[in-house]
């Protein structure tokens, strides 16, 4: 395992101590729902800072919603090939960014649309607004800290779902004019929901007989933040997934998604004396392992690191990797003939692909891997929110913030996209760190068969 980053005085590789009662080691809020036990540590128990982490979590919101709303600009603007009645074929380059956005495959071709592709940041005043990439990750953040629990029941999901996601028929949500409100939900996530309005439960939600969308990108966007909630403990962080991932996926998307999870949780586990390219390269290659080796996505992991090993420009990698696999249908993948609508471009193993491509050519930089994944292709924004996250959790708020030499909005609007929450959906990124605190410290102290000292602010992981 990888060092991790000492807070005062380190007695070995995986014993970090807290001395002096300064701001890291101060005594913070603790969870009220919760019955903190005594614990005496162990010799080789991992020590992790709380305060620490909440500020990485703090950083991952914000990164994440960078990226997002920096992707959403250039979302299904190229799909590759010769795109659907005319609209996005071909690929955006590195020659683009700062250039024109051009309309996305459902937008009139000639429409003005007004914008360049470049960062969307929210100034320190305004407020970042909930999308598909933040706004079920939030449901289940919230889902996991009402019901305190460490594992999500079917009956807890759906209910979830039923409670804050719109629905079609415009219940339970409706404008307070009255008007309909759109659900901001597509393929996997869509079938989904309106086989939750029928009764049925997750895992049946996500099996391939009754959703025929099990294998979109849906669930790589929505689970990522489980790892988190296990810090250095992938295997948990699967387990405590696998429901929420289930609820929409199967085979690759599955696979993909759990890449991404197992990613999160041993993001807590990186030598912080490393770059971030290595830190990040690290978390890739031992995530590599969870994707089967005969699986459509673990083939693409590998042609994609091999491309970026061979110094090719990244445009021309993405450019293969859409002839090998949408137009070749190489590895058995045959999305790009199998969905007419658009050629697989919501599809979970093409925008795997195109997230690797971001990731290993964004070499840890946050503002290059979003850059590249903005400019990618396909549903340009889910990819490039990942990593914005991923690196945010890495980087903290201070990290996110010096990218872009700015200060930042800390508000977040659930209810642009979701109802059914408090103070008018209005929350902050303090807030959801520490949500996101409190359910660590239930996972360590149930789960992990570990502890919490509040006065050091810290926890003590057991290692086998």
């Amino acid at each position: 395992m990888m060092k991790l980053k000492t807070i005062c005085i380190a007695q070995t590789v995986l014993i970090l101590l807290a001395c002096s009662p300064t701001e890291e080691t101060r005594p913070v809020a603790k969870d009220t729902n919760l019955t903190y036990k005594t614990y005496q540590p162990k010799s080789n128990d991992l020590v992790l800072s709380r305060a620490e982490y909440a500020d990485k979590l703090y950083g991952f919101w914000l990164g994440q919603c960078i990226a997002n709303w920096t992707g959403l600009i250039t979302e299904m603007d190229k799909i590759g090939g010769e795109g659907v009645d005319g609209k996005g074929a071909g690929f955006y380059t590195r020659a683009n960014w700062g250039g024109k956005d051009e309309p996305a495959i459902w937008e009139e071709a000639g429409m003005d649309m007004g914008r360049k592709i470049d960062f969307v940041l929210e100034p320190k005043d305004g407020i970042w607004g909930a999308d598909d990439d933040t706004d079920i990750e939030y449901i289940y953040q919230w889902l996991m800290y009402q019901n305190q629990t460490t594992q999500l029941t079917p009956e807890q999901i759906r209910e979830g779902w039923m409670k804050h996601i719109y629905s079609d028929d415009n219940t339970p949500f409706t404008g307070k004019d009255g008007v309909s409100k759109e659900n901001y939900l597509w393929v996997s996530n869509q079938t989904a929901h309106d086989l939750m309005r029928e009764g049925m439960l997750p895992p049946d939600t996500g099996d391939p007989d009754k959703n025929k969308d099990y294998e979109m990108i849906d669930a790589q966007l929505t689970t990522e933040i489980f790892g988190f909630f296990a810090p250095t403990k992938p295997g948990l962080a699967r387990e405590i997934a696998k429901l929420p991932i289930r609820t929409t996926a199967r085979e690759n998307a599955e696979w993909a998604a759990q890449f991404y999870v197992t990613m999160y949780s041993l993001a807590a586990a990186v030598d912080t004396t490393e770059s971030i390219e290595n830190q990040v390269f690290w978390l890739a290659e031992e995530a590599k392992a969870v994707l089967p080796e005969n699986s459509v996505v673990r083939s693409m992991y590998d042609f994609v690191k091999r491309s970026y090993e061979s110094d090719l420009p990244w445009e021309s990698t993405r450019d293969s990797l859409h002839i090998k696999y949408q137009i070749n249908q190489e590895a058995g993948y045959d999305w790009y003939q199998r969905d007419p609508i658009c050629h697989g471009c919501f599809a979970a193993g093409i925008n795997f692909g195109a997230s690797l491509v971001s990731l290993f050519y964004g070499e840890g930089d946050l503002k290059k891997t979003i850059q590249i994944g903005a400019l990618a292709g396909w549903d340009s924004d889910n990819p490039t929110a990942t990593w914005g996250g991923l690196i945010g959790f890495l980087i903290g708020k201070e990290g996110v913030e010096e990218a872009f030499g700015t200060n930042l909005s800390h508000r977040f609007n659930i209810h642009r996209t979701r109802g059914g929450f408090q103070n008018d959906g209005v929350d902050t990124f303090e807030n959801m760190a520490k949500i996101g605190v409190f359910i660590v410290d239930r996972m360590v102290q149930e789960r992990m068969g570990g502890g919490i000292d509040l006065e050091k602010n810290v926890w003590y992981i057991p290692q086998e």
